[in-house]
């Protein structure tokens, strides 16, 4: 790590995961994964554009760029776009419907509970597809992942810091929750989404790329939805994953990666090569 590198860098495991274009499927999972808290889901839907289609896809403009600064920023670009984050964060609240009161949308569970759908969709996905990772590369990713739940105002030794510690993180929160009517709502427009009139092929390709997302999720978290849990649902989302990404490899790097993304595959081509020529003299 660096100034210059920010959170990860050359080296880490999350740079060589995240630029691959095949975790777009992982990014759509962590919000549906996301919406089953529902105290996260309520907090969300009533501070946000989240519920009108008009402006929902500003909104995901905007998380995707953070994710963007997040990954790849320098440090002092990651660490303005976490203050901004942080400060709006703690100044809203949200109802919990089922109880009346009200609460902070910051709170440590509901915080912990959204950067870990992110974390767990992006490696599964990623696993899934057929990116190179071993089991320690895995656990690697889940605590190089404790930097960026830093940044959102999480306590890194508080947050799951292996594959095995978020199984059981996972494990623990089923039970307190489920999928309310707005996490079905927002899973049902995921379906026929709203889209402005430049990006209809979206709305065209939007029933299949859903289908292949909710087959992705666990089974525990697609029987919340009332959808069948079946191994086989599993076994055709993994498929499907493989093939986008064999066949976005297909496609040269320059269009193939952000530029961002080409930024951090050449530094970390530059570092592994360092590290073979450190070898061979040594």
């Amino acid at each position: 790590m660096g100034a210059e590198h920010g959170l990860f860098g050359p080296g880490s495991v999350t740079w060589r995961v995240m630029g691959e274009p095949v975790l777009f499927v992982g990014g759509i999972r962590a919000l549906l994964l996301q919406a089953l808290h529902p105290r996260t889901m309520w907090g969300t839907a009533q501070n946000s554009e989240l519920m009108d289609p008009a402006a929902a896809w500003g909104r995901l403009a905007r998380t995707v760029q953070f994710v963007s600064v997040r990954t790849y920023g320098t440090e002092a670009e990651v660490e303005r776009v976490g203050r901004r984050v942080r400060k709006l964060h703690s100044k809203l609240t949200g109802l919990d419907m089922r109880t009346g009161e009200t609460f902070r949308v910051d709170e440590p569970e509901n915080l912990l509970w959204v950067h870990m759908g992110e974390v767990d969709s992006y490696l599964d996905v990623a696993r899934r597809a057929g990116v190179p990772l071993t089991g320690a590369d895995a656990d690697a990713f889940v605590a190089e992942q404790r930097r960026a739940a830093e940044v959102v105002g999480l306590d890194p030794a508080t947050v799951p810091g292996s594959v095995a510690e978020m199984r059981d993180y996972y494990a623990g929160m089923r039970e307190g929750i489920w999928a309310c009517r707005e996490a079905r709502e927002g899973l049902r427009r995921m379906f026929s989404p709203a889209v402005p009139a430049h990006l209809m092929p979206l709305k065209l390709a939007a029933p299949a790329l859903g289908t292949l997302v909710v087959s992705t999720l666990p089974r525990w978290a697609r029987r919340m939805y009332g959808l069948p849990g079946l191994p086989t649902s599993d076994l055709a989302a993994t498929l499907a994953l493989k093939t986008l990404y064999r066949t976005s490899h297909a496609v040269p790097e320059r269009y193939r990666y952000s530029p961002d993304a080409r930024r951090a595959l050449r530094l970390t081509r530059e570092h592994e090569a360092d590290l073979a020529t450190w070898a061979v003299a040594s």
